[in-house]
């Protein structure tokens, strides 16, 4: 019933954000950015419940967890990065949006860099 419920509140934002079109616009947008925010905060609690299964499941294999918390950081980065420039392209600030985007490119490089280097080292353990 979630996916309903989000889905309806999606669809009343964009309507209502539809009322204000013609006349005074930038309440069309703070809807429009309202709604997404709403959106957005029950995606991070759906995220908190996939977290803890998938933890479930790792501990199940004796698996540290380090390369499931850097990929759940990664993740979270780039939807979060996705999100706020989208929110920014929809208020008109191409160029801002475009800045996210960039940072949110080079965070997910670098939280991503231990499992490049311990990638590299198993590389060169196996050449000699």
């Amino acid at each position: 019933m979630d996916v309903a419920k989000v889905a309806l509140l999606g669809i009343a934002g964009v309507l209502t954000g539809l009322l204000f079109k013609n006349g005074r616009q930038e309440y069309g947008v703070l809807i429009g950015i309202g709604v997404s925010v709403l959106i957005f905060a029950h995606v991070g609690a759906c995220l908190g419940q996939l977290k803890d299964a998938v933890s479930a499941f790792s501990r199940a294999f004796d698996g540290n967890g380090e390369y499931l918390g850097i990929l759940f950081k990664v993740v979270g980065i780039t939807w979060l990065s996705e999100f706020s420039s989208g929110l920014c392209r929809d208020a008109g600030y191409q160029s801002i949006a475009a800045q996210v985007e960039l940072f949110g490119k080079a965070a997910v490089l670098l939280a991503g860099m231990p499992v490049i280097l311990s990638l590299a080292e198993t590389i060169t353990g196996f050449m000699g």
